[in-house]
């Protein structure tokens, strides 16, 4: 495991505190015509090599930075400014990839992951799933009869901004309960509406209280009652 743990702090260091945003709009600018693109690269040679320390490890340097040169070079050539954010997280998910199969194909591991997870794991994606869109839904759906707004262009909030605060309020209490971290919680409701009070106040909408209050006490509700779930599964 600290093989694989000293292959992504090679990464990340390479790619996020050793690559200035200079080198990242000279990449998209020149693609491979940017020299930044190749010192990129050998940034992070070096950095693999100082991490493991060992030349005999030069086979898995030269398969990670080569494959780590297709993936940068797809993305520099295929991406456009609508699609940034897609195309990083799908570069990066590419090069953890990577990482995690040179790991894999040293240390030979006889492991059959999705046979070998164990009841808390399945129980806490699952839970963590339904927590995010599903739920996300069932609150519109539920709320829906009372939407202030009749166009989402008559609210100047960012779009869809609701729906990931919620589902990320939702994650957050989730963890702290199964962590065993109730007053937390708490805090995490104190935090929220200090930032909604100042809406409320300027609004003067009694209607728009109301919603914001019934949507937030659906989305914790839930979040807390699928805690409650999943230590009921875990000692039952």
């Amino acid at each position: 495991m600290i093989l694989l743990i000293k292959l992504i702090l090679a990464h990340l260091l390479g790619d996020f505190f050793f690559q200035p945003n200079k080198w990242v709009a000279a990449k998209v600018e020149k693609k491979l015509g940017a020299y930044q693109f190749y010192l990129h690269l050998l940034v992070h040679t070096a950095l693999l090599f100082l991490l493991l320390w060992e030349w005999r490890w030069w086979p898995y340097v030269v398969i990670i930075v080569t494959t780590h040169a297709l993936f940068d070079a797809l993305k520099m050539y295929f991406q456009r400014e609508q699609s940034k954010r897609t195309w990083f997280f799908a570069d990066q998910l590419a090069h953890l990839s990577v990482l995690i199969g040179v790991w894999y194909w040293h240390t030979g591991l006889d492991w059959k992951p999705w046979q070998s997870l164990g009841l808390t794991f399945w129980a806490v994606l699952t839970i963590a799933a339904f927590l995010t869109l599903p739920t996300a839904v069932i609150i519109k759906t539920i709320m829906s009869r009372w939407t202030p707004f009749t166009d989402e262009s008559e609210s100047d909030s960012l779009a869809e901004a609701g729906k990931y605060i919620g589902i990320l309020e939702r994650l957050f209490t989730f963890v702290f309960i199964i962590s065993g971290q109730w007053e937390a919680i708490g805090f995490l409701v104190a935090a929220k509406s200090v930032f909604r009070f100042g809406d409320l106040r300027q609004s003067k909408d009694r209607k728009l209280t109301e919603y914001i209050l019934i949507g937030t006490l659906l989305s914790f509700g839930i979040a807390i009652f699928a805690g409650l779930i999943y230590t009921w599964i875990i000692q039952a």
